[in-house]
C-alpha cells in the first residue's frame, strides 16, 4: 500500500511539473487541466472560482461527442478539438488515456501553444501509462 500511495505521488508530481511548465511557456495560456476519457479530473491548474469538477465533465462530453463524430465522418482519428470564444480559445488533446484541456486569450500564437499542448500532452500519457 505504501508503494502504492509513493508512485501515486510521484505521477502527480510528474504531472504538476509537466502542467507548470505548459504555463509557464506561454503567458496566454490561462487553464490547464487533466482530465479522464469519463470525466473525472486528474490534475488542474485554474484561477480561483473555477469548478475542477465541471470542467472536466464538459470536455469529456465535447471529446466523447468529437470522437463519435470523427469516426462517423470517416475521418480517421480525433487528435483534438479547437473551439474559438470572444474572449479566447478552448483546445482539448488527445493525452491517452487522458485529455488535456487548455484555455487561452484571444491574443494567443496559436501555432506556439498547438506546439506546445502537443508535446505536454506526449508527456503526460507517457506519465499516466507507465
Amino acid at each position: 500500500m505504501l508503494n502504492t500511495m509513493v508512485e501515486e505521488k510521484n505521477i502527480t508530481e510528474k504531472l504538476e511539473t509537466v502542467l507548470k511548465r505548459l504555463l509557464a511557456s506561454n503567458r496566454d495560456i490561462t487553464i490547464v487541466i487533466v482530465t479522464t476519457m469519463e470525466g473525472l479530473p486528474i490534475l488542474s491548474i485554474l484561477p480561483r472560482g473555477y469548478d475542477e469538477t465541471r470542467i472536466s465533465a464538459m470536455v469529456a462530453t465535447l471529446l466523447s461527442l468529437s470522437e463519435r463524430t470523427v469516426v462517423d465522418m470517416e475521418i480517421g482519428v480525433f487528435k483534438q478539438i479547437f473551439i474559438k470564444g470572444v474572449d479566447g480559445y478552448l483546445l482539448i488533446f488527445d493525452a491517452e488515456p487522458a485529455v488535456l484541456a487548455v484555455s487561452t486569450t484571444e491574443k494567443a500564437k496559436l501555432g506556439l501553444v498547438f506546439l506546445e499542448c502537443e508535446r505536454a500532452s506526449h508527456k503526460i500519457s507517457k506519465i499516466l501509462k507507465k
